[in-house]
């Protein structure tokens, strides 16, 4: 028996929420994606043996590329700086068609899609926010609603509402242009915007990177909690595997445009995958930096390494696990 902190399944008209479970934990023994016998049409994005190359690249950027992402889940892209995680997304919003394979938004093929709106029925978030110098806060999250054709005071309500969201006061923050905002407060933005005209699916390209330690780890907090309330499907590019840990409900790791894994952060912990164990070891620090057992609360790799009648194969992987697990202030 394997207790961890897991996300709750979201039931319709519920909030999703956290508690300690008592799990029975089974491996599986693969490290590439598996797939269910649900519907195309039940997932809210799937990609299809998905091939991309662009013009000029001796290369493909994603290659056989299988990717199911069920409604309300969140599913964090790992991986090395040009593994095909941005072209991933991409590819989802319809900013770009795959060379062979289909991509699938919400049951119905992209290609089937009317391109602006697929891209105003999906929130985009980047790494620089890419919000307009010379709009107002307000403006720029009332853009998506105003393209949509809704009524001024529709769209001046829902702005408002949108800054309330993200724990930005409207009366202190509508007004000002982004200049006067900072990292925090300008992602926050860019949050809001993406969700401004309801959007089902959020993409999220690095949001945080850019941000201070303490600043990611309260706004990733804020934007979990977020998504868990509204019921929000989330696919979120990263290179930090404690974020990935955190936050997603599976892990994808791309290797060279391909899907190497496919699972939960509890079959991340103890995948035989070479890349999945490269990525663990960086959670290894200098034994100078340990911190005593007592000090941190119990984590879901920490459990997994002190539970018994769990098979780990890689030699010192448990003990690895355990120090990992007193660094890391996990919530799953």
């Amino acid at each position: 028996m394997l207790f961890v902190k897991r996300k709750e399944e979201r039931i319709k008209g519920k909030k999703g929420l956290k508690k300690f479970y008592p799990l029975s934990f089974s491996l599986y023994p693969f490290s590439v994606p598996y797939f269910s016998a649900m519907s195309s049409e039940s997932w809210a994005v799937e990609c299809r043996a998905v091939e991309f190359a662009p013009p000029g690249l001796n290369r493909p950027v994603l290659s056989e590329f299988s990717l199911q992402v069920a409604q309300g889940e969140i599913v964090v892209l790992l991986g090395e700086s040009g593994s095909g995680k941005t072209t991933a997304l991409r590819l989802i919003n319809g900013l770009t068609q795959p060379d062979a394979g289909e991509v699938c938004v919400e049951g119905h093929l992209t290609s089937q899609w009317d391109a602006i709106e697929l891209r105003r029925h999906i929130g985009y978030v980047l790494q620089d926010d890419g919000l307009f110098p010379h709009f107002s806060v307000a403006q720029n999250i009332a853009l998506v609603p105003e393209l949509l054709g809704w009524d001024a005071a529709k769209i001046e309500a829902r702005a408002l509402e949108m800054l309330e969201l993200v724990n930005l006061p409207p009366g202190q923050f509508a007004g000002r242009s982004p200049s006067q905002l900072s990292g925090g407060q300008r992602q926050r933005v860019g949050i809001a915007r993406a969700l401004a005209a309801d959007q089902s699916i959020l993409l999220l390209d690095e949001p945080f990177g850019r941000l201070d330690p303490l600043t990611r780890e309260n706004l990733r907090d804020e934007f979990e909690a977020l998504c868990r309330r509204l019921g929000k499907t989330a696919i979120f590019v990263t290179h930090d595997l404690r974020e990935a840990l955190l936050l997603g409900d599976k892990i994808a790791l791309l290797r060279d445009g391909k899907l190497a894994f496919f699972g939960t952060p509890q079959q991340f912990a103890l995948s035989d995958d070479a890349d999945v164990k490269a990525y663990r070891a960086t959670l290894d620090l200098p034994a100078w930096m340990a911190v005593p057992d007592d000090d941190e609360p119990p984590t879901s790799v920490r459990a997994v390494a002190q539970t018994p009648d769990v098979e780990v194969k890689e030699p010192g992987l448990r003990a690895k696990l355990q120090r990992a697990g007193r660094r890391m202030k996990s919530k799953f």
